[in-house]
């Protein structure tokens, strides 16, 4: 019977070896199409948790919750392009569809915005918050009431003038739908801080008002499911800076992580006057109230869920919430871990000098992402010298400026708790974790505001001789240089946001912001290594076994 078998092997091999060269190149090799190539950037993951600790009217929650999100997506999707569905029923390559789901749109977001599809063009800098023909001229002389909040939209009215529409108007069914679903979440919810959230953000959505919210959102401690949902951050809109999109978190909290990392937010007020800056820049107070917190992330829905995916949040934006409440530092455990092992480690393994990649932990991972959390709360928000606050003074480039502080202000905090004795362990592990995340997050591209900070941080880093490369074409930590580095850039972002220096932050962006040479050689390794920029979700009411 083997001898049968082997003839047969042996014949197949014979024929396959008597083909054409070009058929033989053809069968063991089929061409990937452009589509699945760009698909290829991210990795899946399963977005689960340990849901055996929730109550039943708590799995009875989540489905509620994670259809409120859903409306989010839908929203979001309008805001980034206005026309997805249209664009998705015109194509029929699945893979170029599932790209268009990823981007919500037909621009890479990973790739600078560029245009995937044929004959889309240069995604709008305003996104669809703003009519496609508009000048940012004609937008700063209309005398119009509303102009510049985060929540309206600028359309032209019948003879061709600007109009603000509000969201509350522009989304009426579907906000209306979303308040519904929180309000039955809220007659579930056994927690009363979360009943009373849920009920004030429902009436939010409603009337475009997140103050209260907010503040009951700070006031929210004792919850073991919590809910991020409405129009929050303004990265989509790079024209000004000033339209907030739809986003959501549908969250499980680590009680007992969160409990051990609630300390720092504590220190705030002793870390702000350390800073290395001029008094001036360091004249407010952080509130104290800050919070700390670990959670399982068990859906991502619109503005969040678009091209590279968050890992923590920093929330409430609204600058009097945080003077006076602090913000809450949200750490997404699962989803962090998921790039340490998928992205960051395989990272190391190409780029890092392996006398240094030892240094490289999951700890100084999520320590460094917890803290560029944290460091939102310091410096300032309020301009010195009259020019309002420093998102207003900054405009399109106040996004990027501040991620960028928090990055560096973040290491900052590090440095000096470990000179305390508040944080154990090596520091140069945290160094080495920081410097390489860099690569990690660059890849992220010009389009995103995380991606613009730290090619700004990689090129300033390198003009001060923070690392260098050996003639292996490893990079070499130089953890003196890279402290004196940190310093160094902490002050230059702290004076541009103090000032509200908006021609010198442009500069900046345009001698920082780029990815040079010998840096794109290094980010084309990882790309024809097979390591995955981001991470996809499969995620939902199924995947959780609800």
């Amino acid at each position: 019977m083997f001898s049968k078998y082997f003839n047969a092997i042996v014949c197949a091999l014979v024929l396959f070896a008597c083909q054409p060269a070009e058929k033989q190149e053809a069968a063991e090799e089929t061409p990937i199409s452009k589509y699945e190539e760009l698909n290829s950037k991210y990795t899946s993951v399963k977005l689960t948790a340990d849901l055996s600790q929730l109550s039943e009217k708590q799995k009875e929650m989540i489905p509620l919750l994670i259809e409120a999100a859903q409306i989010m997506d839908e929203l979001f999707a309008y805001e980034a392009y206005g026309k997805k569905d249209s664009l998705l029923a015109a194509i029929t390559d699945a893979d170029a569809k599932k790209f268009i789901e990823i981007n919500y749109g037909p621009w890479d977001r990973l790739d600078g915005n560029k245009p995937f599809i044929d004959g889309v063009g240069t995604k709008p800098e305003g996104a669809n918050f703003y009519p496609i023909d508009m000048t940012k001229e004609e937008f700063e002389n209309a005398e119009l009431e509303g102009k510049s909040s985060l929540y309206t939209f600028l359309r032209r009215d019948d003879a061709g003038q600007l109009m603000a529409i509000p969201y509350r108007e522009m989304f009426t069914e579907q906000i209306t739908k979303a308040a519904d679903l929180l309000k039955k979440a809220s007659g579930l919810a056994e927690n009363e801080q979360l009943k009373n959230y849920l009920e004030l953000r429902a009436e939010a959505l409603l009337t475009d008002e997140y103050y209260d919210s907010d503040i009951a959102w700070m006031d929210m401690k004792t919850n073991q499911i919590d809910l991020i949902v409405g129009p929050i951050e303004t990265y989509e809109d790079q024209l000004f800076g000033y339209k907030a999109a739809h986003e959501a978190y549908v969250l499980i909290k680590d009680m007992s992580w969160s409990e051990r990392l609630s300390k720092y937010a504590e220190l705030l007020p002793e870390l702000q006057k350390g800073l290395p800056v001029a008094d001036e820049y360091k004249v407010e107070t952080p509130g104290t109230d800050s919070q700390l917190a670990a959670f399982d992330v068990i859906y991502y829905a619109g503005d969040c869920n678009s091209g590279s995916k968050t890992i923590a949040v920093n929330l409430p934006n609204d600058e009097e919430v945080q003077l006076k409440k602090g913000t809450r530092r949200s750490q997404l455990k699962n989803a962090m871990k998921a790039k340490f092992d998928k992205i960051l480690m395989p990272i190391a393994d190409m780029l890092i000098d392996p006398s240094q990649k030892d240094k490289i932990t999951f700890d100084a991972f999520f320590a460094n992402t917890m803290f560029h959390e944290v460091a939102h709360g310091l410096g300032i928000k309020n301009t010195i010298n009259g020019k309002g606050t420093v998102r207003e003074a900054l405009k399109e480039n106040a996004s990027a400026l501040e991620e960028g502080k928090a990055d560096i202000l973040g290491l900052y905090m590090i440095t000096k708790l470990h000179e305390q004795g508040e944080i154990e362990g090596d520091l140069n592990n945290y160094y080495t974790t920081f410097m390489t995340s860099i690569f990690r997050s660059v890849r992220f591209g010009a389009s995103s505001a995380h991606g613009k900070a730290n090619m700004i941080r990689f090129n300033f880093f390198k003009e001060m001789g923070a690392f260098s490369k050996n003639e292996a074409g490893y990079y070499v930590i130089d953890y003196d240089k890279m402290s004196e580095a940190m310093d160094a850039l902490s002050e230059k972002i702290l004076t541009l946001q103090g000032n509200g220096d908006y021609d010198g932050v442009s500069e900046l962006v345009a001698d920082k912001a780029v990815v040079g040479e010998e840096l794109k050689a290094d980010l084309s390794k990882l790309s024809t290594a097979g390591i995955p920029v981001d991470i996809v979700f499969e995620q939902g009411v199924d995947v959780l076994g609800l």
